[in-house]
């Protein structure tokens, strides 16, 4: 019989779940924050699980973000190798991360630990202790708890327990649960998420159309139906400015709805919701989609003009018109 021989269309049936024996690319988006980016640099470059290369893609593109990376990269006790990938153009969160992502697997990682410029690990066991997680439990992504850069005990980001309807907003309340310290089938990917290649290989890279907000909910829909184990950890922490003030509570405390800050961050927030509840795995969500925002613009906020615009930009997303403002 002759021997069957490996091309680009088959599978690689050697790629294992996550190991201490990885080969690790972080990745990190940066876009004219250098004073923040340098603070998430000085700690990712200073795992005690080193990643071989620190991968920074600057939106920006200035030369002075090229000279930060490879200074601190250089007085990295673990001295990992520095690869500045400057854009030209803005490929906003998703468009960053896909293109470090293609930039790390083809560098020859196994795994890839994601950060971004105002956020960092919690301290320099965080990659670790995800790693030392993923082993245990056989992950193919792990996830820390994204927690409040100024207030620790504040998720960054509310957190609904899998079989709950209950939104968690603080990092306490997660604890002493029947999951003990990880908590399977949750993530909040990109803030500090370590990925195999065997999973990126599987779900792809980030959608370059979404641009900002909504791309790591997309690529988490992704990794739901992907059927590989991942889960988050609360024995790790990412630190990030917190979102839950746009998180509003409606129907009386039960649910919540998005209302960001400024009406750019509403264009991509609700512009992208539109398209990814027309997502597999997520149409069934449409008519909660369609009560809650109509419950918050028309009785909350008595405000029928908010809720024409967000029910245009929610067509525009569905229908897959990704212009920018």
């Amino acid at each position: 019989m002759q021997p069957v021989l490996a091309h680009a269309g088959m599978c690689d049936t050697n790629r294992m779940p996550l190991s201490s024996s990885d080969r690790i690319a972080a990745v990190i988006v940066t876009h004219k924050r250098r004073d923040l980016l340098a603070n998430s640099l000085h700690i990712v470059a200073s795992q005690t699980l080193a990643p071989e290369w620190v991968v920074v893609v600057d939106n920006g593109n200035e030369p002075e973000v090229k000279d930060l990376v490879e200074s601190v990269c250089a007085d990295s006790p673990t001295s990992p190798t520095p690869v500045y990938l400057p854009s030209q153009h803005n490929l906003g969160g998703a468009g960053g991360f896909a293109y470090g992502f293609l930039t790390a697997l083809a560098l020859g990682a196994d795994a890839i630990f994601c950060a971004d410029d105002d956020g960092r690990p919690e301290n320099t066991e965080v990659l670790a202790t995800l790693m030392r997680v993923a082993e245990q439990h056989g992950l193919e992504e792990v996830s820390p708890v994204v927690a409040g850069i100024e207030n620790p005990d504040q998720l960054a980001f509310p957190v609904r327990l899998p079989g709950t309807v209950e939104w968690k907003r603080k990092r306490s309340e997660l604890e002493g649960t029947e999951n003990g310290t990880f908590i399977p089938g949750i993530a909040s990917l990109f803030n500090g998420a370590l990925f195999s290649a065997n999973a990126v290989d599987q779900l792809g890279v980030p959608d370059l159309r979404l641009f900002i907000r909504g791309d790591e909910v997309e690529y988490n829909r992704r990794l739901n139906r992907s059927g590989l184990p991942y889960g988050t950890t609360l024995e790790a922490a990412y630190l990030h400015p917190t979102g839950a003030d746009e998180f509003k509570p409606i129907f009386f405390g039960k649910m919540h709805t998005q209302y960001p800050d400024n009406e750019n961050k509403r264009y991509f927030t609700y512009r992208n919701r539109g398209y990814l509840m027309n997502q597999p795995g997520m149409r069934k969500l449409i008519p909660q989609e369609y009560a809650r925002f109509a419950w918050f613009f028309l009785i909350q906020r008595k405000d029928p003009k908010g809720f024409a615009s967000w029910l245009k930009l929610h067509r525009q997303g569905r229908h897959e018109r990704f212009t920018r403002p």
